[in-house]
């Protein structure tokens, strides 16, 4: 173990750290939130060969699942939403996402409600759009996340999921603190965990990026919980279980010369930049 972390550690330096808003975050030059907010932007940017920010936010009841510290969730606020709710299960996200809903002066179209995915607090036929932005690949029971997703929306509506599947350069979404891509395919998982946990634990929010990792299993033995490994081919075999109506999926190539690569089966887990899905609930017949 000794051996492999050194050398873990010592190929990693050989690449720069891409940006990552919790490095952001520790060097005061932006909050997390503040981040996501910028990045609102980003994260719809996909699904508008399909549709408008008009059709999927304004005067829409949303809910953004897995949404952190609500930058993205107050971004979708902010084109007209009727309301905006964010979930997560991260409970000190609550007091960043309502401060900069204030901030914004957006608090009076945006709620904040810690839960699970997969168990959502909400009646059904509630929401005309539900958004998955980058939370595909974290939740633990994504079947289940799906069909409360169905129950949910109203009918006619439609949820929005993008994610990076897992063999994505990097798919670990360990970036914070690990620039080497791919990294996840020359390590072991128990190497990663040492490597990554020695890499942050004296930074001022470390322990608490470790704790947002890591967990340990019935058995005492560490393992990172905060990712599910979601693939294409996982994803693709999950919506055919729920009732949904699939009118848009698109797989986006890393590069576009890295094109065909992307086409390949089995071969494009590791070039698909960003796997983009528009479900839709079927409108009820007369």
């Amino acid at each position: 173990m000794g051996f492999s972390v050194t050398l873990c550690k010592g190929i990693n330096r050989l690449f720069p750290l891409p940006v990552h808003p919790f490095n952001l975050q520790n060097t005061g030059e932006k909050t997390y939130a503040q981040w996501q907010f910028e990045k609102g932007e980003d994260t719809i940017k996909f699904y508008l060969a399909y549709t408008n920010p008009k059709d999927m936010f304004q005067d829409k009841k949303v809910l953004d699942i897995g949404c952190g510290a609500a930058g993205k969730t107050l971004y979708y606020a902010s084109l007209g939403a009727k309301e905006v709710v964010g979930l997560d299960v991260v409970p000190y996200y609550k007091e960043k996402a309502e401060q900069l809903a204030k901030e914004k002066n957006l608090q009076d179209h945006f709620r904040f409600v810690l839960g699970d995915g997969a168990a959502l607090p909400m009646e059904e036929n509630t929401f005309h759009t539900v958004i998955m932005n980058d939370a595909m690949e974290h939740v633990d029971d994504p079947l289940a996340v799906l069909h409360e997703c169905y129950r949910v929306l109203q009918p006619g509506g439609k949820l929005y999921v993008n994610f990076p599947p897992y063999y994505h350069p990097y798919g670990a979404h360990l970036s914070d603190a690990m620039g080497f891509p791919w990294i996840h395919l020359f390590f072991g998982e128990d190497t990663l965990i040492q490597t990554y946990k020695q890499l942050v634990k004296d930074l001022p929010d470390g322990q608490e990026r470790i704790a947002f990792r890591i967990s340990q299993d019935s058995e005492g033995k560490e393992y990172f919980s905060y990712i599910n490994k979601m693939t294409l081919k996982r994803f693709n075999q999950l919506i055919k279980k729920t009732s949904f109506h699939l009118a848009y999926y698109k797989e986006v190539p890393l590069r576009s010369f890295l094109t065909p690569f992307a086409r390949i089966p089995g071969l494009k887990e590791g070039f698909v930049k960003m796997a983009v899905c528009i479900l839709e609930k079927p409108k009820r017949r007369d």
